[in-house]
């Protein structure tokens, strides 16, 4: 990967944030070598943090299901600003409580000195306002948050042409503070915190990947490799046999809640970017099957082991994550002691370099 400057991050976390935006932050930053550290007040590392689901039902205001446990890996009094390069607040009804908590305040105001960069989505700008940091600065946030940021001395912005979530794509940058509508927007978040991070992503060329889904998808195994790809430039595309562009697909959240087994809860929903007719493996240089309880539906689908199959034979880099393995059991891929067994280990122990990125953290 060349050199790599050690690099790291802290998240604020409180219960009820959003699960996405503390999920999605974590994985990928640790995924190009950030050391990522998350805290709260009042909690100790190993302690969990509740998360939110935040949803669209057809309701007039989008719906709060309960998400997965996140577990703590600092100690909130012992962090010191100077040991980090980021900080990253996600959204949810947690930042309520911690606008007025003095020492979350104090926290943000020094990195806000130091001119580090500051992520806030959907509702954590709100922690930005109390902070006294909006004073002159454009800032865009989920809309009720207008008059907020405005009150705060801010200059509200707002991505033209919204019409559902999934438009969501902008990521605004004015100094260190770099905002967003929320989740949706993960891949120019991501993007835009690497470069602030002082990030060169180079590739040898432009990538495409197809992620193979269905209702019950792993909510984590889709979308945080999905939006990881994204940020790096790749063209990145959702299919499943039996819906068309632009529909969705439910997904799912397994978590350890003492059980045997882990439970499912219900998660975000995912759109499907492009039509199964319009799918040839020559478009993609990667095959990306999450898991989840999908696989298990799509095992019965002779379209989508005939398309693991093609990808095989055309000696594409062929990812099988989790119960998606499933699938390619299905293919008669992991059978295969050759070249196509290798590409998917290379996957599993070096994803980026496996389709030609090179990361320089400087």
């Amino acid at each position: 990967m060349g050199s790599v400057v050690e690099k790291s991050a802290l998240i604020i976390c409180g219960d009820y944030m959003e699960d996405f935006e503390v999920m999605v932050p974590f994985q990928v930053l640790q995924a190009f070598g950030v050391r990522v550290d998350c805290v709260s007040p009042t909690k100790l590392p190993g302690q969990k943090c509740f998360t939110a689901i935040h949803v669209s039902l057809g309701f007039e205001h989008y719906s709060e299901l309960p998400g997965h446990s996140f577990t703590l890996n600092s100690n909130f009094n012992e962090v010191e600003v100077g040991c980090y390069d980021a900080l990253v607040i996600p959204g949810g009804r947690f930042t309520e409580l911690f606008s007025v908590d003095d020492r979350v305040l104090s926290i943000v105001k020094a990195f806000a000195e130091a001119g580090k960069p500051i992520v806030t989505t959907c509702h954590s700008q709100l922690i930005l306002a109390a902070a006294g940091l909006l004073k002159g600065k454009k800032c865009t946030a989920f809309a009720s948050m207008k008059p907020v940021i405005e009150l705060a001395g801010g200059i509200w912005w707002e991505q033209p042409g919204i019409t559902s979530p999934f438009d969501i794509t902008a990521c605004l940058k004015d100094g260190n503070i770099l905002s967003s509508i929320g989740w949706p927007a993960h891949a120019e978040i991501l993007k835009t915190l690497f470069e602030s991070m002082g990030a060169r992503i180079h590739t040898t060329k432009a990538n495409s990947v197809l992620f193979l889904c269905g209702d019950y998808v792993e909510d984590y195994e889709f979308n945080v490799p999905f939006r990881a790809l994204q940020a790096l430039g790749c063209k990145v595309d959702a299919v499943t046999p039996s819906k068309k562009k632009g529909e969705t697909c439910v997904t799912a959240i397994h978590d350890d809640e003492g059980a045997q087994a882990f439970s499912e809860k219900r998660g975000h929903n995912l759109v499907i970017t492009a039509n199964w007719s319009d799918v040839s493996v020559y478009d993609y240089d990667c095959l990306v099957v999450p898991g989840g309880r999908s696989p298990e539906l799509l095992v019965m689908n002779d379209k989508a082991v005939t398309l693991v199959k093609e990808f095989a034979e055309k000696n594409r880099v062929i990812a099988g994550v989790g119960q998606g393995q499933w699938l390619l059991a299905a293919a008669g891929v992991l059978k295969v002691i050759s070249n196509y067994r290798y590409l998917i280990i290379q996957r599993l122990l070096k994803p980026k370099e496996a389709m030609g990125f090179k990361t320089l953290m400087t």
